[in-house]
């Protein structure tokens, strides 16, 4: 119920009463006065009058408050239940928002290939450019920064943005839409036994609400698992809940539902959470685990874009965009390597979809104001350039 918190501090002390409630409350525990504001209004909401139903609910940003919002989801709904009298049913646990359409000898140029924006976008461009339709620039430098003998591997990439006529200042940040690993891909294709080229849609099988498709369609499984889901961070509890009544054998459908649930949190933040375990790891740990390949599409998020900081000037580079990135490959705690899904393909010097946004980090106008800087990234380039007049 959505309140101005103003207009609650006047009410009376019997204005709220028949009035029930149930706070869940947004903060983070490293603060000092954590979730003071949901703790206050379900306090002040009860000294009001209202009666609380189910117990205040605390996400912490420092943990994983999407977790915490599901958990206390479950209690609450059990309270209201319990309150109203309805009994909770079981057959609608697991509701589908979209239906599998597959398309045969459907052109080529109606399907999606990974484009961000509009269909078709790869060939034919047309600005204006943003975060629905990013500019997608030519990879034209990539090489390391490092000597031969190091073992780190520092990227230093550049895209041509000439045709675009993009302008950034020093601090802006540039974005990078990655794909994910070609053979993750495939042998997640090949666990579940599907053919990673065939043209499908994901439709919306709610009439009333404006997101037709979770990703954009037609598209093939293989685009969908390079381009738009991702299959590298470990899922949630409420992804491994679904996913349960697809494993065949009970042990490990037991197993994955205790994952999910409050009593297991525990082990879910052991198991998955710190072994880092993806989507394709758990279905080879549980290998009963057979999930239509649609609706696996439909629970995992989307892949989004990684943001790195501009390493060029624009008083030296008007025409391209520099990015130093360092790649990222480590041993989990299982004993599996991980690589980061970005700079790994960065590393195969493929063309890569750009966009900008402004950050906050902005240098002085007047170059003759001093200035400390932590990197010698856009900003000492600036600075450096005002110094010469030009380069």
């Amino acid at each position: 119920m959505p309140f101005n918190l103003t207009i609650l501090l006047k009410t009376k002390k019997t204005e709220l009463d028949g009035l029930n409630y149930a706070v869940f409350g947004l903060g983070n525990s490293t603060y000092e006065y954590y979730n003071k504001m949901g703790k206050d209004v379900d306090t002040l909401l009860e000294k009001r009058g209202a009666v609380r139903i189910s117990e205040l609910g605390l996400g912490d940003d420092d943990g994983n408050i999407e977790d915490d919002y599901i958990h206390w989801r479950e209690t609450f709904w059990a309270d209201i239940c319990k309150k109203f009298g309805v009994v909770k049913s079981e057959d609608n646990l697991n509701i589908r928002n979209y239906k599998l359409v597959e398309h045969d000898n459907m052109h080529s140029s109606k399907v999606f290939k990974g484009e961000m924006g509009y269909l078709g976008s790869y060939d034919n461009q047309k600005p204006p450019y943003d975060t629905k339709n990013p500019y997608m620039a030519d990879l034209t430098v990539n090489y390391n920064l490092c000597s031969e003998d190091s073992e780190r591997l520092v990227f230093h990439c550049e895209v041509d943005v000439t045709k675009a006529k993009i302008k950034y200042e020093p601090g802006d940040h540039i974005a990078i839409y990655p794909e994910n690993s070609a053979k993750m891909v495939e042998q997640i294709g090949n666990k579940l036994n599907i053919d990673l080229d065939q043209v499908m849609s994901l439709d919306c099988i709610d009439e009333f609400t404006s997101k037709k498709t979770p990703f954009p369609c037609p598209t093939t499984f293989r685009t969908a698992l390079t381009h738009y889901v991702d299959i590298t961070t470990p899922p949630r509890t409420n992804v491994i809940k679904d996913l349960a009544q697809y494993a065949r054998d009970e042990n490990e459908k037991a197993f994955l539902l205790k994952l999910s649930s409050i009593e297991g949190k525990s082990q879910y933040n052991d198991w998955v959470v710190k072994d880092q375990r993806h989507i394709l790891q758990i279905l080879e740990d549980c290998p009963s685990l057979q999930p239509p390949i649609d609706h696996l599409l439909e629970l995992l998020p989307r892949l989004q874009a990684r943001y790195y900081s501009i390493a060029s000037s624009p008083k030296i580079h008007p025409r391209s965009i520099h990015v130093c990135a360092a790649l990222v490959q480590y041993k989990t705690r299982a004993g599996r390597q991980a690589d980061g899904v970005c700079t790994s393909w960065l590393q195969k010097m493929v063309p890569t979809e750009t966009d900008q946004y402004k950050s906050a980090c902005i240098c002085p106008t007047k170059p003759r104001i001093p200035a400390a800087t932590q990197t010698d990234s856009t900003g000492y380039n600036d600075r450096a350039w005002h110094r010469t007049g030009a380069v």
